[in-house]
């Protein structure tokens, strides 16, 4: 087994590394034909999903399988060779078989314990096979790798040690709420209609969303993800629009969950700020003191329609107008001169009540306005303490979270620029590998990884052994045609022999020979199943001088064999 694997992933290099360095579809297939006409690769598979891209291959030689990887991985990946070298990683024969197994039980994955990535080991293995890429090792080693996943969720709880890349996510938006409690009744507008797309709309279904809203740009695909959503029993109502209705949806959502394979930005930061400014959704934790009734400017009956929050931070004769030019520019992010600087209005609740944190005045603010300001100046936010504090969520900034956004696609589909704008709160893969790297990890992780040990063992040796097969195969062949010959010179010397005496003496020659065969060919066999046992399938070649073609015979029809098979498994 010359197994190896070059790659990069979360844990190796930077999200923004990872995000130029993705591969599309139509990169892999062109990446796993270019790998094959290498000339040290003789099979090979690619794993590429939002937080790794590793090429396997079946090389004759490591240090020029290393480099043609590396410079492969480069070309197709668009990023130049000296820049991803830094990043990259290199597994061979134990140490790959090793890699791939702890990445199926997610070890390996930014969130520990994901069962996703089983799906994707899959997607790898038939993409392979479609292509005709993939052989004997790599059949072997993908086929065994979704066993040794299967059975480490099944065998021990590593799927309390994390879960789903999209339910981490939910998590991290819901900032210490229980998700079901943060997603009771929002409205959620899923992007995308692929796998991670279609785990994500099936996991707001279940976590209780009242509504989702797929968008594609292929309308059969988001139209039959919708109905899948109806037809759950969750009782979410789903509904697919074009790519071109993502903007209005945005005004109307809660929740955007976000993971295509577009090259570029899916949704830029002016998108999102003109979807908040616009946007009617209900907003569990408004901004700003909205729910006032402002009424005309000057209107003296300005906050007599505050909840008792509000109200208690509206001090009698401060104008409607003054409280609504404060209350817009919150709403809106707008600067106001501020004895020639700029300051931005903030109208949290924790904060001044009437927005003006500083200590020079407002052009244009009248004395009541200021006056309540410097109270609260005063006593430290002391009025703003007995406030009754809201149930929605923040941002870190304090400012309540009008939309939730959650972009699991690499290269990102969210303009990072988009977490400063108001009443937002983004979470994308950066911020999931920081959020993950201070996860508590299960005690059953050190069961798995004993299931990994055991599981790499027992490949290395089934491959070790599966290597002098042909030969072993090859040897007894070899016997049997020399027994059918010499049984057929003693029918010549003794013409005489009825049936029975025949049989008894053919089936006497083939026992003396199999006895004889019996014991070296299973030593061989346990000899070569350790480490270092390459060796005795070319001694046996050597020993019984049998005809290199007729092993390479025999290993062909049984990689035909095995691809036969692997492909009704899979």
């Amino acid at each position: 087994m010359s197994l190896l694997v070059v790659g990069l992933s979360h844990r190796s290099a930077p999200v923004s590394v990872l995000e130029r360095a993705s591969l599309p579809a139509d990169a892999k297939a062109k990446l796993l034909h270019d790998t094959l006409a290498a000339e040290p690769a003789t099979e090979a598979a690619v794993l590429a999903t939002c937080n790794r891209i590793e090429l396997y291959a079946d090389v004759d030689k490591f240090h020029a399988g290393v480099a043609e990887l590396s410079t492969l991985l480069a070309q197709h990946s668009g990023v130049a060779l000296e820049e991803l070298t830094p990043y990259l990683y290199v597994h061979y024969e134990d140490r790959a078989v090793h890699h791939l197994f702890s990445v199926a039980c997610g070890l390996d994955s930014m969130v520990v314990g994901e069962g996703q990535i089983l799906g994707q080991i899959k997607d790898a293995l038939a993409l392979g096979q479609e292509l005709h890429t993939a052989g004997r090792l790599i059949n072997d080693l993908f086929q065994q790798a979704l066993r040794v996943g299967k059975r480490a969720h099944s065998e021990t709880g590593i799927d309390r040690a994390g879960q789903s890349l999209v339910t981490f996510g939910l998590e991290q938006l819901a900032v210490g709420v229980p998700v079901e409690e943060w997603a009771a009744g929002k409205r959620a507008l899923v992007i995308g209609a692929g796998s991670m797309s279609s785990l994500a709309a099936a996991t707001l279904a279940r976590v209780g969303v009242a509504e989702v809203v797929v968008a594609n740009r292929t309308a059969e695909r988001a139209e039959r993800l919708a109905g899948i959503l109806v037809a759950s029993g969750t009782g979410v109502r789903a509904s697919a629009v074009p790519m071109e209705g993502v903007a209005r949806e945005l005004t109307r959502v809660d929740v955007v969950v976000s993971c295509t394979g577009a090259t570029g930005l899916v949704l830029t930061a002016d998108d999102v700020r003109g979807a908040v400014s616009r946007g009617s959704a209900p907003d569990p934790a408004p901004q700003t003191p909205a729910g006032l009734d402002l009424g005309p400017a000057g209107s003296s009956s300005a906050g007599r329609d505050l909840g008792s929050a509000e109200a208690s931070f509206v001090p009698e004769g401060v104008g409607g107008d003054v409280l609504a030019r404060l209350v817009a520019a919150a709403a809106g992010g707008a600067r106001l001169a501020d004895a020639g600087a700029a300051r931005t209005l903030s109208a949290e609740p924790d904060g001044c009540p009437v927005g003006l944190e500083g200590r020079a005045a407002l052009t244009g603010v009248d004395a009541n306005s200021l006056e309540l300001h410097g109270t609260w100046a005063d006593q430290g936010g002391a009025a703003a303490q007995r406030q009754p504090r809201r149930s929605g969520r923040s941002q870190g900034d304090g400012t309540p979270v009008r939309l939730a956004l959650l972009d699991l696609a690499m290269p990102r589909d969210i303009d990072a620029a988009a977490h400063r704008i108001p009443g937002v709160r983004l979470v994308d893969i950066e911020s999931l590998a920081e959020a993950s790297a201070d996860a508590p990890m299960a005690a059953d992780v050190d069961a798995v990884r004993g299931i990994v040990a055991d599981e790499v063992a027992a490949f290395g040796a089934a491959q070790r052994a599966a290597h002098i097969t042909p030969t072993v195969v090859a040897l007894r062949a070899m016997a049997a045609e020399v027994v059918a010959m010499e049984v057929a010179r003693l029918d010549g010397r003794l013409p005489d022999l009825d049936e029975r005496q025949r049989a008894e003496v053919n089936q006497t020659v083939r026992r003396v020979v199999d006895k004889l065969l019996h014991a070296p060919t299973v030593r061989v066999k346990q000899l070569a199943s350790e480490p270092g046992g390459a060796g005795y399938a070319e001694a046996l070649r050597e020993l019984f001088d049998l005809d290199p073609q007729t092993v390479a015979s025999v290993s062909r029809a049984d990689e035909a064999d095995k691809n036969h098979d692997s492909g009704r498994a899979s």
